[in-house]
């Protein structure tokens, strides 16, 4: 059987005769083959542009967002089906537990995000507003708009779905559409799961693509509109980047590359502490968890030099109880690599790394496994090294075994920690055991620059913690130099990876009409009717309320102060109010003044404004004194819908001023007003 490709809306089975076999990890045999011969590349990218990229973006950003919802749900209830694939990638159920449900949880996080954190719009605002000009007729506004182009998607091995989902939740929520290449040893997993995405029926025709086999010339056919997303080596990386029209077209590369990552031990962290005992557990459990075939396993772990007999001897009784095999069978903790090559190519690399370290656990040679084939399967034992002297013997810091290994490395100080840490030249991720705080700073300090995500972690966050290597949506996944530059989750930030940035200039008028974001100095409407009595979808962008003055009084402060307990000296006492550079005298407190606003525009009769839920930017511009008088100035700002809800969040502009038109305080009001009534 050929693994099908899906191209144009169509499933579309490549030559045989030029099929690449695909094999069970466990057992060796073979479980069909795949090609891409016949596809035509050209096609694909152009039908993505011309179908998918239209069709996603008559989409709201919203809409997207429940897409994702929607499919998550959907493969939810397929993922025992996908579970029972997996076991012939080698991967455990705690390993597939991983990929399957945690690609499944990155649609459910970027849903979400994206109607949290988003507006309802295709365009997203990017920083703050800048006045370029002096009387603010002229302003700047980052912005965020989709591209014209496809997202190609080049994933490893080692996480088929999670790998595959990583890329298409922030890509989709941008509105571009993607052609996902999944790695070929383990793309019969990855087939199965997009296979149910199209059969959801909820994805718009020609969102997504499939190739099962070579990408062929597809590169070829890239433009400045395209993205390149790239997960495996930093070989491979760097012979992409290099292809001719990558670099003529300047087409965006985004690249998350297997690195050396490092665990550092504390000097605090004796073997009597909690925090030595859960640095070995996570050093076993990264070693492990896949067979080590995670782009953020530990590979260097850096500890005390006075512990570094220790923490071999903890590891090596730990490691001596691993049982490995059939992952189907009970009792197995540790599956197979996932193919053949997989297990040579790691084999390779320890043959390179024992040449200048000792291996003090595992025998390449000699190894039982309980269950499934040991010639055909791609079985491949723990390895742990000691390397004594990192700063001669370099390979440990250049040179990856992509599976069951790791190296300990002892260090005299911090300033060694570091120095070692930052050898790796780029790594996705570090971790700290530690709970001394200054510590754990200089660590910091000293290997931030060099690792994309720093886990700290100690007694008193490990029962929540998510350990060492585990990639989150919410935040960045990617580091600097061997570990690519690329930043492939990350939040929303990753979905503007997807999108362009355009340096936005004009009037308040024109960037509010854009960008549907009210801007001061824009066009307002003035309204007859209070804005509190009208739904959400009644109000518009601009609709505008000026309230009637209200005289602060002397009396009124002092009830305050009495009835709050805020009895401040500026409030309370003239002559000291006095002698503060910003005061002339006793002022109004700033709370007062926000609790006379409301008084002034709320309106109290029950109606679609259901909650006032909070305030944001909050800022005194200039004193109010006792005897002035104030207005408010109420407009609405933005609406963001909140999907499967009653009701929707409406943002506004609150500006109090005095009698002589001044700012004295201003701010956003958040409020939830119904859809209806």
């Amino acid at each position: 059987m050929t693994l099908k490709s899906y191209a144009q809306g169509q499933w579309f089975e490549g030559k045989d005769e030029n099929s690449a076999p695909l094999h069970n990890a466990i057992t060796g045999d073979n479980i069909g083959s795949v090609s891409s011969a016949g596809l035509n590349f050209k096609e694909m990218t152009d039908y993505a542009r011309d179908v998918g990229g239209k069709n996603l973006l008559a989409m709201s950003m919203h809409e997207r967002a429940m897409m994702l919802k929607n499919l998550a749900k959907f493969l939810d209830e397929c993922k025992q089906e996908f579970y029972d694939l997996s076991y012939a990638t080698g991967a455990t159920k705690g390993d597939s537990w991983v990929d399957i449900d945690g690609g499944i949880a990155t649609f459910f996080v970027y849903s979400s995000k994206g109607r949290r954190e988003l507006a309802d719009e295709n365009i997203v605002l990017d920083g703050n507003l800048e006045q370029i000009s002096r009387e603010g007729t002229f302003l700047g506004q980052h912005v965020m708009v989709p591209m014209k182009g496809v997202a190609v998607h080049i994933n490893a091995f080692n996480f088929p779905v999670w790998g595959m989902m990583e890329k298409l939740a922030p890509t989709l929520l941008a509105g571009l559409p993607a052609i996902v290449k999944p790695a070929t040893s383990t793309s019969y997993l990855t087939k199965a799961v997009f296979e149910k995405m199209i059969e959801s029926g909820l994805l718009p025709e020609g969102a997504i693509q499939l190739i099962c086999g070579s990408v062929g010339d597809l590169l070829s056919h890239l433009t400045c509109q395209d993205v390149v997303s790239f997960t495996g080596s930093a070989w491979t990386a760097s012979k992409l980047t290099s292809h001719p029209t990558i670099m003529s077209e300047n087409v965006r590369f985004v690249a998350e590359c297997d690195s050396l990552n490092c665990s550092i031990l504390g000097e605090d962290a004796a073997p009597d502490t909690e925090e030595f005992k859960l640095y070995v557990k996570e050093v076993v459990r990264e070693m492990t968890v896949k067979a080590g075939q995670k782009c953020t396993a530990i590979r260097r772990a850096i500890v005390p030099e006075k512990y570094s007999a220790s923490v071999v001897t903890a590891l090596q009784e730990i490691l001596g109880k691993t049982t490995m095999g059939d992952p189907t069978i009970e009792g197995v903790r540790m599956g197979a690599l996932a193919s053949i090559s997989q297990r040579d190519e790691v084999r390779e690399r320890v043959e390179e790394l024992s040449a200048e370290n000792e291996i003090v656990h595992g025998d390449v040679d000699n190894f039982t496994i309980k269950g499934g084939n040991r010639d055909k399967g791609a079985f491949f034992p723990p390895i742990l090294m000691l390397c004594n002297e990192p700063f001669k013997k370099l390979k440990v810091h250049n040179t990856e075994a992509f599976g069951p290994v790791a190296t300990v490395i002892p260090y005299k100080n911090n300033a060694e920690a570091i120095t070692l840490a930052n050898m790796g030249e780029g790594s996705l991720v570090a971790s700290v055991f530690s709970k001394d705080k200054a510590v754990v700073k200089e660590l910091v300090m000293g290997i931030g620059p060099y690792h994309g995500r720093i886990a700290v972690i100690n007694e008193d966050c490990a029962k929540e913690s998510t350990g060492h290597g585990s990639p989150l949506p919410h935040l960045k996944h990617g580091g600097p130099g061997r570990a690519g530059g690329g930043e492939e989750l990350g939040g929303i930030l990753a979905v503007k990876h997807y999108m362009q940035r355009v340096a936005l200039q004009g009037s308040p008028d024109i960037l509010t009409g854009t960008t549907n974001k009210f801007i001061k100095g824009a066009e307002t409407k003035e309204l007859n009717e209070h804005p509190f009595r009208k739904n959400f979808h009644a109000i518009n962008v601009g609709d505008s309320l000026f309230t009637k003055s209200r005289e602060v009084t002397l009396k009124d402060v002092e009830h305050f102060a009495h009835f709050t307990g805020d009895e401040f000296y500026a409030h309370m006492l003239e002559e000291a109010a006095a002698a503060n550079p910003f005061f002339e005298g006793r002022v109004a407190h700033g709370y007062l003044i926000l609790s006379f606003a409301a008084g002034l525009f709320v309106d109290p009769e029950p109606g679609p404004v259901l909650a006032n839920y909070g305030l944001n930017d909050l800022q005194f511009q200039q004193p109010l004194y006792p005897g002035d008088s104030m207005s408010v100035r109420l407009t609405c700002k933005q609406k963001i819908p909140r999907a499967e809800q009653i009701y929707g969040e409406v943002r506004w502009d609150v500006e109090a001023t005095n009698q002589d038109g001044e700012t004295v305080a201003t701010y956003e009001l958040l409020t939830l007003n119904a859809y209806e009534g």
